[in-house]
């Protein structure tokens, strides 16, 4: 970690965290509820799904947009065909007043078309006649499935001109997002970083949506906290229901240090938007 951290207390460190998250979304029909429990004019991240595809993302940021809402749809490289169909979506993008757009490489095995990672379409999107304020890349504190970190490390330097931040993968150990940041801050990569971490939600739902993103490692963290018997515990006394209490205090104290550049959390909210804000409400009334 850094030897000049600048720490911040706790409370102060939470309400800077929580006051204005971005919210992540699936384009899902249950997306028209999810809007009508969030705060009036929130930042709202809209996700590609694997099986509705990139154009419900489209749709859906129009449908926002125009009830007010600040999104930033994730334009997944592999679900973009080609350059005529990425002139298309910016075209649409721009015209619904997006800023800031979010580029993963898409979790699909085989690409839409010519796209097959996030740099590929940056590039692209560089020589086009669209232009975005903002645009985020990814981060893995916690690696990749299928990627070593050099690869990891590789990519990042190859995307890190195109981008103006870093929106990390859902993670729940706050060491392992701290130690990465130090890591990325050594490699010179100066870019803001978005912490993602995950809303409120029953522990049945998070470990099966864990699994599927790829952050067992994440879900070990949990129980190795206080041991197995311990996470049982902790699971049957909240009523199966999983709060992010512990991974924002262990991130609260980092929330101003420039050597970390925190802009924000990005919360994973899995369309549980409800129990989200009663909790995120709570939380900023008690640290006030």
């Amino acid at each position: 970690m850094s030897s000049e951290i600048e720490t911040t207390p706790t409370a102060e460190g939470l309400l800077e965290l929580l006051e204005e998250p971005r919210f992540e979304l699936m384009p899902f029909e249950s997306m028209d509820e999810q809007l009508e429990h969030l705060p009036e004019g929130a930042e709202v991240a809209i996700t590609t799904s694997p099986t509705l595809g990139l154009e419900s993302t489209i749709e859906w940021t129009e449908r926002a947009t125009d009830r007010g809402f600040e999104v930033v749809p994730h334009v997944a490289a592999r679900y973009v065909r080609d350059v005529d169909h990425l002139k298309d979506v910016a075209a649409r993008l721009t015209d619904a007043g997006v800023s800031d757009i979010f580029v993963p490489g898409g979790d699909r095995e085989e690409p839409a078309g010519e796209f097959t990672s996030a740099y590929d379409l940056l590039s692209t999107l560089e020589d086009l006649d669209y232009e975005f304020e903002d645009v985020g890349i990814t981060g893995y504190p916690e690696g990749h499935d299928f990627l070593d970190d050099d690869v990891l490390a590789e990519a990042m330097a190859k995307k890190e001109p195109y981008a103006t931040y870093i929106v990390t993968q859902l993670c729940y150990d706050p060491e392992a997002i701290i130690d990465w940041t130090d890591e990325i801050r050594a490699r010179d990569v100066d870019l803001p970083v978005e912490v993602g971490i995950p809303g409120v939600m029953k522990y049945q739902r998070l470990l099966q949506i864990s699994r599927k993103v790829g952050v067992g490692d994440s879900i070990r963290f949990l129980q190795k906290t206080s041991g197995v018997l311990g996470f049982l515990r902790e699971l049957v006394g909240s009523r199966g229901t999983y709060v992010p209490d512990e991974l924002v205090e262990g991130l609260a104290p980092y929330a101003t240090d420039p050597h970390y550049n925190i802009r924000g959390v990005h919360v994973y909210a899995f369309n549980q938007v409800p129990d989200l804000e009663s909790w995120r409400s709570e939380t900023l009334t008690q640290h006030r």
